[in-house]
């Protein structure tokens, strides 16, 4: 038997909310196939299956809100029999067995008065966060009536539960509807603490360095206008691209700054995904991943770039992407700085930065020239790398760009 679980899709993912299944008990399911759509506070994620089988049981309902790891679905592999689960016994049946010892009495709570009791013999189903919060406030959350999808107990439930305790008018928010999504505002008040969390993580347990290169980006430039020329516009290639491409071409090569550190140690990524930074409409951001960038030509990655940005903010992510980055850009080109020096978003190890290309003056061949330059920032990770590796990485980001037609194989 296979359990297909709720996947990690990033560092500050603890739990989702299973919006949708597109799979039913007995659907033959190969490998990568997408399977549940799942919301978090970022995005609806496309969930894919890596494991091949028949659906046997689907253990999770939609609209349930699940912690990272819970099974949502049980699969039989191929040539594997579905096993078979014992019924339920008749209650005049289970009355003949011999009498269990008595349980430990358990601890006095509060209960909200009225609320039935949970019917036997049924598993509950009680959000993570609605638990927590019943725990905090004193509140037997057995004795709490759910509103939710299936009789699920919600946050609502919990907050309309204690304010009958103190005697105070209730004031719910209506139950949320299996597949409802979030509003704009309750999605950018979600975001907002779940950047909060990563990034107060990153800075907690990551020794930052960062180091800083300023790159030439004439001959890239020129080489990318006599290349675009050439094509419709529809065709054409921006110079975002040409830097996601050394960056990825780079990190190939320095392969401790692509990768993972998990469990005191640091885990070499098998291929090159690399994440992009992407700032949403609402607020916030996201850093799904373009993979193997190493691999593929200019053309197949601006279309992946723009199909990532449009999918983004409209919060439609695969699994695949928010779950593997090994390493992150981010480019705040457009937004009119000269340098960023980024976080680095755990596990990974590393984050590349691009501010504003633009005109300086600069000293080449003994002689003054006026040229487009860019400040290409890094900040890794210090138990995985130290400077003089960032510092070789940056010049490879640099002799990458200088030799464009590199870019472009």
């Amino acid at each position: 038997m296979i359990e297909f679980k709720m996947p990690s899709l990033g560092s500050d993912m603890d739990e989702g909310t299973l919006n949708e299944w597109l799979v039913k008990p007995g659907d033959k399911i190969t490998r990568g196939q997408v399977v549940a759509i799942v919301e978090t506070t970022k995005a609806a994620v496309e969930v894919e299956c890596w494991q091949e089988g028949i659906v046997d049981e689907l253990v999770v309902p939609i609209g349930e809100t699940v912690q990272v790891g819970t099974t949502l679905a049980t699969l039989t592999a191929p040539g594997e029999q579905a096993e078979k689960r014992p019924k339920p016994r008749p209650a005049s049946k289970a009355a003949t067995e011999p009498a269990a010892a008595p349980a430990p009495p358990r601890p006095t709570t509060p209960q909200a008065p009225g609320a039935p009791p949970a019917t036997p013999g049924r598993r509950r189903w009680v959000s993570p966060a609605a638990r927590r919060l019943a725990t905090s406030l004193g509140i037997d959350i057995d004795g709490v009536t759910g509103t939710g999808p299936q009789g699920a107990v919600t946050i609502n439930d919990v907050e309309h539960a204690a304010s009958r305790l103190v005697a105070k008018p209730a004031a719910p928010k209506p139950a949320a509807q299996p597949g409802t999504k979030p509003t704009a505002a309750d999605r950018a008040q979600q975001m907002r603490k779940s950047i909060a969390a990563a990034m107060s993580r990153s800075k907690r347990e990551i020794p930052h360095y960062y180091l800083a290169e300023e790159i030439m980006l004439q001959k890239s430039l020129s080489w990318l206008t006599t290349r675009n020329a050439q094509r419709s516009i529809d065709e054409r290639v921006l110079p975002a691209v040409l830097l996601l491409k050394a960056v990825g071409l780079a990190a190939q090569r320095f392969g401790e700054f692509n990768g993972f550190w998990r469990e005191d140690g640091f885990e070499p990524a098998n291929g090159v995904h690399v994440g992009v930074g992407i700032s949403l409409r609402g607020g916030g951001l996201v850093a799904p991943a373009i993979h193997d960038v190493p691999e593929k030509k200019l053309d197949e990655l601006m279309n992946d770039l723009t199909d990532l940005v449009a999918r983004a903010r409209s919060f439609s992510l695969r699994s695949s992407e928010m779950s593997d980055p090994t390493i992150t850009v981010t480019n705040l080109g457009d937004q009119g700085v000269d340098a960023v020096f980024g976080v680095i978003y755990p596990p990974q190890v590393a984050i590349v930065g691009f501010g504003q290309p633009a005109e300086r003056v600069c000293v080449i061949d003994g002689g003054i020239r006026v040229v487009t330059t860019v400040q290409a920032t890094l900040a890794a990770d210090h138990r995985a790398s130290d400077g003089h590796r960032g510092a070789l990485f940056l010049a490879a980001i640099n002799e990458l760009l200088q030799q464009p037609d590199l870019l472009e194989k």
